[in-house]
């Protein structure tokens, strides 16, 4: 398969190809995994996230930038809210990550189609296909939409949140969840007013904890701050390496179970569209004859004997 040579070369047109695979082709993305599995899950992961509007596009596009003259080798996985009208991505970010982009850093956006939180399940099989054409770190920007957040800590090896000094009352902006899955903590937009305010109830609300994150301010508008934060991103790509054997084995647990019980759940919902007793027992359930879960009782034990 040409195809996967050209993965391994890193060339664009390939990865893009690829990738529109593993979210839209089910059959083809089996035959693409099962050819790069055993290659990949060595790169680092950096989930990036927090509230709309903290700037979180502009910022990782100077980022990455900064990261490439570290000798990294970033890509970007930018989650977008799924745009209802074609179900594609919106692409305002990658359009705010022009610079990073004419540097050579694969951006791409992914469309969250309604999966849990704002996570589609492509986008393990993505951080693989990038994975197996050479990038690291890998870097997952997500919406900040509810439980996103969260989310991508539970994928990422190293989680970034960024706040901005104008996203409402300091202390308020800052969701329990988000107080738990950072390892640093960015004020950004620190050319604001406000930032030292923001910055000291980060560092006093979430900086004593026993995790002691790093807590930092950037300013894209100014240019300050981004190398510090680019050299810690590296410093702990290293520091988190030993740490990653351990979450990818839970990581690859909760994985499997998830494709087991989705397979699981498939064959039920063929079942049931074909079964003699699941229409009997709808029949009665219409009829008022039966509740529903006397009804799903029966049914359940028809099929699971």
């Amino acid at each position: 398969m040409d195809l996967i040579l050209d993965l391994k070369k890193g060339k664009r047109g390939a990865i893009a190809k690829a990738i529109t695979i593993i979210e839209n082709d089910q059959p083809e993305a089996k035959k693409i995994l099962k050819k790069i599995f055993k290659e990949t899950g060595k790169s680092m992961v950096i989930g990036i996230t927090g509230p709309a509007g903290a700037g979180k596009s502009s910022l990782i596009n100077k980022t990455v930038v900064a990261m490439k003259k570290l000798h990294t080798k970033p890509a970007v996985l930018a989650i977008d809210p799924t745009s209802h009208v074609t179900g594609g991505a919106i692409l305002g970010d990658r359009v705010r990550m022009s610079e990073s982009t004419d540097s050579g850093t694969f951006i791409r956006s992914i469309a969250s189609r309604g999966a849990t939180g704002a996570i589609s399940r492509s986008l393990r099989n993505s951080v693989r296909i990038l994975e197996y054409a050479g990038f690291n770190p890998i870097i997952i920007e997500s919406v900040g939409a509810g439980q996103t957040e969260v989310e991508i800590s539970n994928i990422a090896d190293i989680t970034v949140v960024v706040f901005n000094p104008h996203t409402g009352d300091s202390i308020q902006t800052i969701k329990a969840g988000l107080t738990e899955i950072g390892d640093i903590y960015l004020v950004n937009k620190s050319d604001l007013d406000g930032t030292n305010q923001l910055f000291d109830a980060v560092r006093d609300f979430i900086g004593a904890s026993e995790r002691n994150p790093i807590i930092l301010k950037t300013s894209v508008k100014k240019n300050s701050g981004i190398i510090q934060f680019a050299k810690t991103l590296k410093e702990m790509m290293v520091s988190k390496k030993k740490l990653k054997k351990e979450k990818d084995n839970q990581r690859l647990e909760t994985e499997l179970k998830d494709i087991v019980l989705n397979n699981i759940q498939e064959k039920m919902n063929e079942m049931l569209n074909s079964d003699k007793t699941f229409s009997k027992y709808l029949k009665k359930l219409r009829a008022k004859d039966i509740d529903p879960f006397e009804a799903a009782d029966k049914i359940t034990k028809s099929l699971v004997r």
